[in-house]
Parts: structure tokens; C-alpha cells; sequence
């Protein structure tokens, strides 16, 4: 294999850079290449058609992946790595590689269903078809590269490149990556975040890893936020309140969770609540196919988690009813009240949720209630910001529905949990990178940092696709190339979303003119600017 090297330790952001998706780090040193993690680009339209394109390495050339946690925006891409050429092993915990056993096909199975529906849509215009990232049969072959490792013990992943995971309290089995890498002076000192877990947090251990290092990666997801201080106990008060002012407003409550650890912590508060008789005996419908099998690995791994000893079957309480069957959810749709259905995804931006919206959003008495961060962009975020008119499968849906949000269920540690984190992995001699996060929770955490003795000339906040060079000794070089999406797409709404904003905003103004007259009037002024636009263009 003919690999182009570089005498030096290189190290390129593919992802997770100015944004909080795709995370994705490609390493190049005398030795070899690796990855570490591999990540779906998740968000706006143009995020996530970066996943459609080609990587900018050869996967044939990369030794190993190292993955963080099974969370698709750090593991997604695994399939499509395997698909075009990759042949090494693919490095995670047990907890990891027990979840990606479901997450993997679930995901191709995704993005085959999304693709049919989008080849029946660009038939009809005359457009022509996509394939798929990857299907649900290769995300199930690329399981086959997967190699577990333990919690902190070292091993060889490739020759010159030692490895060890530490616990990162985010989720089942999530690891932050220490990377020792030889070079002809000393082995370089790396450590990767991966996500930060919160201090107090349902099943994880507290996050701990390493200190004295030459560079350091942290994650931002969270570095412009602080959340208020609660207890489990006093979350789970957070979540009866808001459970029960739906229930009490007369329709349903639909919570768009995530189908790994958030579901689980969901349906454990829930079970508690129930059992205690604090809310009502409402049916609980879990209506996700991939969080119903997380669930089965939670209770496969229920020695490794905190906080549930003696209070086992809570899972599985007697009113929670758990949805696998497509004709089952849609069944649900013609339920108008009195339930609580917790669907994937988390952001709204596919799966079964978007369904149920379609059915509540208009009603007045319906809520739906978020447990976790939104990516600008997503479906799930412009419900937050308030929009009045949606978009789903193409359809306008108003928004009439309570829409209401919980901070205190975040897998992701906030500001200051996050300066802490850091400043315990004093000292870092080089450089750290600020990774995983939008550009306000970036400066923001950078200037805490600054505040709490970090040298301002040494934390980093890099761009997608940016390289940097990392010696050991002098100026540390980086390389500015273009990227694939410009930065302003990366957080702020793109096109794709201005173009639904305008249809949205289009019907709504037609609606209000007095006359069909007046109705051709607009449409003709509008006309005759597009055609000015396409003048001016050529």
C-alpha cells in the first residue's frame, strides 16, 4: 500500500468543527493513518448532504478507527468507511459495540427509507436518483470490523500508536481517547473528549481521564450554557410538572428523544413516577424500534449502571407499551389525548416523530415537550424558536401545539463543567482544540478558558477541514484549505431552509390576499422578479 506520509504528526478536523456533527478526526504520522470516530453530519439539508460525498482520504489507506460512543454523529459512518475500502479494525467498548449492533442498521435502514421516498419524489419532476449512504446489510457486514477494548488499559493499535479509553460519563460505554503516538524525540500525548457527560447524570459515573498531555480536544456542545444545578430527584419533579400540564391542557405529549440513554433515563423518571403515583396511570407508547433495542442492551449492561440497584423492571413497567409494528405507530395517530409517546429522533429530522407531529402540531391541547439539544436547522429547533408554519414530508403543518423544553436531561456536561474538565487535565504543553460545538458556544468557552489560566495563544478553535500540524516544539503550523460547505452553513440556517421558510411564508401571505385577482397579481410580481434574478445571472 503506497500511503503518503508525513514526517510529522498531522492532524485534519473532518467534522465536528464549527458545528457540533460529524465528528471525525483523520491522523496522519510516519507511521500510518487512523480515525478517530467517524460521524454522520446531522442538522440542515447541506450538513447532511456531506455524508453523500466522497471522503477526502482513501479509507483504504486508514489503519484503524478509534470510536468514542455509539452515538450515530460520532459512529454513522463506519458502513459507508467499509463500503469504499476500509479494512482495519474499528476500536470500542463493549457498551459501544452492543449498541452499534443496532444503531448501525437502524441508521441504513434510514437512509434507505429516506432515499425511496425522496427517488419517488425526483421521478416525478424528472430528477435524477440518489443511492443511499449505505444500507442496512452493509451497516450489518461493517459490524464485522469492531474490536472491543476495555476501560483503561493500553493497547497497540497500530505500530508507533498506543491507545487507551477512558470512562466519558455520556453514555453507555462512551470514551474519551488517549492517543500516545511515537516520534523521534518522545511520544506525542494526545487526548480526544469525545462527549463530556454532566456531573449528575442517571447511570454514568462521573467522566475522568488523564492529565499532563501535549494537546487536548474538547468537546463545546455546551460551552455557552449553564444549566441550573439539579438533583435526579429534583429533575424527575421538572419532568411530573411538565408531564402533567400536558396531560391537563387535553391532548397528548409527544417527547422527540434520542434512542440511547435520554430514552432510557425517560422511561426509568416515568416508571418512578408511576410507581409512586405521582402522575396519573396515563399509557406510555415507547415508538422507536432502535430505542426499544437500546433498552434491551441497557438491561443487558444493568450491572454497569449507577443508580439502579434494587429498582430493576422499571423498563418495563405495566403501562408503558412498547411500538415495533409500522401499522402499531400509525395507530397511534388516531389517539387524540391522555397519552405519552416518546419517539425517535431526538431533533425531529427523521423516523416516527415526524408522523406524530404531523398529527399533533395543529391541535391546541397537544404538547411537545424536548429533553435535549437541537442543531440549528433542525425541525426540532425551529419549533423551539417559535415558527408558527412547518414543513414535514413536504406538507405545511401549524404549529397550534404547547411547545415547551427541559435542559436537565443533556448527556452533554454544561459550561462550567466543562472549564472544569479541562483545567483538570492541567498541565496541556501544546495546544487545545475546541471541537463540537456552534460558533457561539466555541468563543464562549474559549474565553473561559483564557479566564481560568489557559494561554490564549494555545487554544484553538478550528475549521472544518482545517490541518494542523502537531510538533512537539515551536510554532504549531496549520493549513487553511477551502472547505466542503462554507462556514456560515455549518450553523446558521441554510438555503434549503430559507427556501422552506419562503413557501411556508409564500402560502401564508397568498392566503391572506382579499381576491383570487389580487392572489395572480403577487404571483405575477414575484414571477417577474425571478426572471429579472435569471437576467442578471447570465
Amino acid at each position: 500500500m503506497n500511503k503518503q506520509l508525513s514526517k510529522n504528526v498531522e492532524l485534519k478536523f473532518l467534522g465536528a468543527a464549527g458545528t457540533v456533527t460529524g465528528s471525525c478526526y483523520l491522523v496522519t504520522h510516519p507511521g500510518g493513518k487512523f480515525l478517530v470516530d467517524c460521524g454522520l453530519f446531522q442538522g440542515s439539508k447541506s450538513l447532511r448532504e456531506l455524508n453523500y460525498g466522497n471522503f477526502t482520504f482513501l479509507p483504504k489507506e486508514i489503519d484503524f478507527v478509534v470510536l468514542t460512543h455509539a452515538h450515530v454523529d460520532h459512529s454513522g459512518l463506519v458502513p459507508k468507511l467499509v463500503k469504499m475500502g476500509f479494512e482495519g479494525p474499528v476500536y470500542a467498548t463493549r457498551g459501544t459495540r452492543d449498541l452499534l449492533t443496532y444503531m448501525l442498521p437502524d441508521s441504513g435502514y434510514i437512509h434507505e427509507t429516506e432515499v425511496k421516498r425522496v427517488n419517488r419524489r425526483n421521478q416525478r419532476r424528472g430528477l435524477p436518483t440518489i443511492e443511499p449512504v449505505y444500507t442496512k446489510v452493509q451497516a450489518e457486514m461493517a459490524l464485522d470490523s469492531i474490536v472491543i477494548r476495555p476501560f483503561d488499559e493500553w493497547f497497540e493499535a497500530s505500530p508507533g500508536v498506543r491507545v487507551r479509553l477512558w470512562n466519558a460519563g455520556h453514555i453507555l460505554g462512551s470514551a474519551s481517547v488517549e492517543v500516545e503516538i511515537d516520534t523521534e524525540e518522545r511520544p506525542l500525548k494526545v487526548l480526544f473528549s469525545g462527549d463530556i457527560g454532566p456531573q449528575e447524570k442517571s447511570f454514568q459515573e462521573v467522566p475522568e481521564s488523564p492529565s499532563g498531555l501535549d494537546y487536548l480536544f474538547v468537546e463545546s456542545t455546551y460551552g455557552d450554557r449553564d444549566r441550573i444545578d439539579l438533583t435526579l430527584e429534583a429533575r424527575r419533579e421538572v419532568l411530573k410538572r411538565e408531564i402533567l400540564d400536558g396531560l391537563n391542557a387535553g391532548g397528548n405529549v409527544l417527547i422527540p428523544a434520542f434512542a440511547v440513554e435520554r430514552t432510557q433515563e425517560l422511561l426509568y423518571d416515568i416508571g418512578l413516577l408511576l410507581k409512586d403515583k405521582e402522575l396519573p396511570p396515563v399509557s406510555v407508547y415507547l415508538d422507536s424500534p432502535l430505542a426499544i433495542r437500546a433498552t434491551e442492551v441497557f438491561e443487558g449492561h444493568a450491572e454497569d449502571l449507577n443508580d439502579i440497584e434494587g429498582r430493576g423492571g422499571l423498563f418495563r413497567n405495566p403501562r408503558f407499551e412498547f411500538i415495533n409494528r409500522a401499522e402499531d405507530s400509525m395507530a397511534l395517530d388516531r389517539i387524540a389525548s391522555g397519552a405519552i409517546i416518546i419517539a425517535a429522533s431526538g431533533m425531529c429530522d427523521a423516523g416516527r416523530i415526524r408522523y406524530h407531529l404531523k398529527a399533533n402540531l395543529w391541535r391546541p391541547q397537544a404538547t411537545v415537550l424536548f429533553v435535549g439539544y437541537q442543531v440549528p436547522g433542525s425541525l426540532g429547533a425551529m419549533l423551539l424558536e417559535g415558527k408558527k408554519l412547518v414543513r414535514i414530508h413536504g406538507q405545511e403543518v401549524a404549529v397550534r401545539a404547547r411547545i415547551r423544553m427541559i435542559d436537565h436531561y443533556s448527556a452533554h456536561a454544561d459550561q462550567q463543567e466543562l472549564v472544569k474538565w479541562a483545567c483538570d487535565r492541567m498541565p496541556v504543553k501544546r495546544g487545545i482544540f475546541l471541537t463540537h460545538g456552534d460558533d457561539p458556544a466555541l468563543a464562549t468557552l474559549r474565553d473561559h478558558l483564557i479566564a481560568h489560566g489557559c494561554e490564549a495563544a494555545r487554544v484553538f478553535i478550528p475549521r472544518l477541514d482545517e490541518t494542523f500540524v502537531l510538533s512537539l516544539k515551536g510554532k504549531i503550523n496549520h493549513s487553511v484549505v477551502k472547505a466542503r460547505i462554507e462556514q456560515s452553513e455549518l450553523y446558521s440556517r441554510d438555503w434549503h431552509n430559507d427556501y422552506a421558510s419562503f413557501l411556508v411564508s409564500l402560502s401564508e401571505k397568498l392566503r391572506d390576499q382579499e381576491s383570487d385577482h389580487m392572489r395572480h397579481r403577487a404571483l405575477n410580481k414575484l414571477r417577474d422578479v425571478l426572471e429579472k434574478i435569471e437576467v442578471e445571472g447570465r
